[in-house]
C-alpha cells in the first residue's frame, strides 16, 4: 500500500506572499493546472501504486479542490468505476496564525514584542495543539482506513492533501509510530528540537510517497473490516500498534500487529515539468469555476507522464 502526503496547488495568498494559515485562500488558475497535472500523474502510476481509493483533505478550498482534481483523474484508470470520495476534515487545516493571519512573509510580530500588541491579540496555534489534532486524525480516520486496506488483497493508495506546516506535523506523527528509523534518517543532524518544520519541505502539489507494510506479530487481520472508532491501546515512537478490540467484534484476531512505513520520495514535483505560468497576471489570478475549460485559456494541455514511471522521486535528505 502507498501513502501520499500532498500539498495543495498554488493559492492566491501564496502568490501574494501572505501567511494564509486558516484563511480560505482559493487556488490560482496556475494552481488548478498544477492539481490537474498531479491527478493525471498519479493515475498514470496505476500499474505500481494501484488506484487511489481513499482521499483525506483539509476543508480549506485550496486543499479540497486539489483533492477533487486527484479524485476526478482516477476515472481514467482502468477498472475504476466510481470517483473516490474526498473526506474533508478540519483536523487537516493549516496552522492557525491567529492575529498574524494575512501578514506578509517576514513581518510577523515576535513573541517578545508583547507591549505593542493590541488587546484582542490572538496567539498563533501552538505545536502541541497541532499535534493533538493530527493525533485525532490518525486515530479516528487514517489508521482504520489503513486497516481496511490491509484487509484487501488489491493494491491501492491513500492520499492526504493538506498544507506545508501541518504536513510536517503529520509526517513526524506517522514516523514516530510506524517508522522511527525513517524519522532519524530524515531529521536534521543534531536537531533535537522536535520542530515540525524540520523534516521536509513541500512545493505546490509536491508530494511525499511512502510504502506501508503490515508486519504480523501475535495478531492476524480477519476478513472483517475494523470500525473507524477502534481505539488504540498504545502509541508512541514504535512500529507496533496495540488494538483495543475483541475477537467477538470480528475485527482483529489477537491484540497487536505492526505497520511499517518507509519513505520513498520527498517533495516530488516531476509532474510539473514543462508547466509554465501564463503571463500577464492570468496565471496568478484566482481560478473562476464558471470557466468552461482551462484549455481554452492556456492552450493545449501538456502530455501525460509515461505509464509505470516510478523513478521520479525527490531527494531524501534535509531541506536545502
Amino acid at each position: 500500500m502507498r501513502l501520499f502526503l500532498v500539498r495543495h496547488g498554488e493559492s492566491v495568498d501564496n502568490v501574494a506572499g501572505l501567511y494564509a494559515g486558516s484563511r480560505d485562500s482559493p487556488l490560482t488558475n496556475h494552481g488548478v493546472l498544477q492539481a490537474r497535472r498531479l491527478g493525471t500523474h498519479l493515475a498514470s502510476k496505476f500499474s505500481t501504486i494501484g488506484p487511489v481509493q481513499y482521499i483525506f483533505s483539509s476543508n480549506l478550498q485550496r486543499a479540497a479542490k486539489t483533492a477533487k482534481a486527484i479524485a476526478e483523474a482516477q476515472m481514467g484508470v482502468v477498472g475504476v468505476d466510481d470517483l473516490p470520495a474526498v473526506v474533508q476534515l478540519v483536523e487537516l487545516r493549516e496552522k492557525d496564525f491567529g492575529s498574524e493571519e494575512g501578514r506578509r512573509f517576514g513581518t510577523r510580530v515576535q513573541s517578545a514584542e508583547t507591549s505593542t500588541r493590541p488587546i484582542d491579540w490572538v496567539e498563533p496555534e501552538s505545536r502541541d495543539a497541532m499535534k493533538s489534532r493530527i493525533d485525532r486524525f490518525v486515530d479516528a480516520h487514517l489508521v482504520p482506513t489503513l486497516l481496511r486496506g490491509f484487509n484487501s488483497d488489491a493494491n491501492h493508495s491513500v492520499v492526504v492533501v493538506a498544507h506545508g506546516i501541518i504536513l510536517n506535523v503529520i509526517l513526524r506523527c506517522l514516523l514516530a509510530r510506524f517508522g522511527p528509523e525513517e524519522l532519524t534518517r530524515l531529521s536534521r543532524p543534531g536537531d533535537a528540537s522536535g520542530r515540525p518544520e524540520s523534516l521536509a519541505s513541500w512545493s505546490n502539489t509536491g508530494y511525499l510517497e511512502a510504502h506501508l507494510r503490515l508486519k504480523k506479530t501475535d495478531a492476524a487481520i480477519t476478513s472483517a473490516v475494523p470500525k473507524p472508532s477502534v481505539a488504540l491501546a498504545s502509541r508512541g515512537p514504535s512500529t507496533s500498534i496495540a488494538l483495543a478490540t475483541t475477537v467477538s467484534d470480528g475485527k482483529v484476531d489477537g491484540s497487536a500487529f505492526a505497520i511499517h512505513m518507509t519513505v520513498q520520495t520527498v517533495n516530488c514535483n516531476h509532474h510539473l515539468s514543462g508547466l509554465k505560468k501564463t503571463r500577464g497576471g492570468i496565471g496568478s489570478a484566482a481560478f473562476d469555476p464558471k470557466q468552461k475549460t482551462m484549455d481554452s485559456l492556456f492552450g493545449r494541455a501538456a502530455k501525460k507522464p509515461r505509464l509505470g514511471n516510478d523513478d521520479d522521486g525527490g531527494s531524501l535528505g534535509p531541506r536545502g
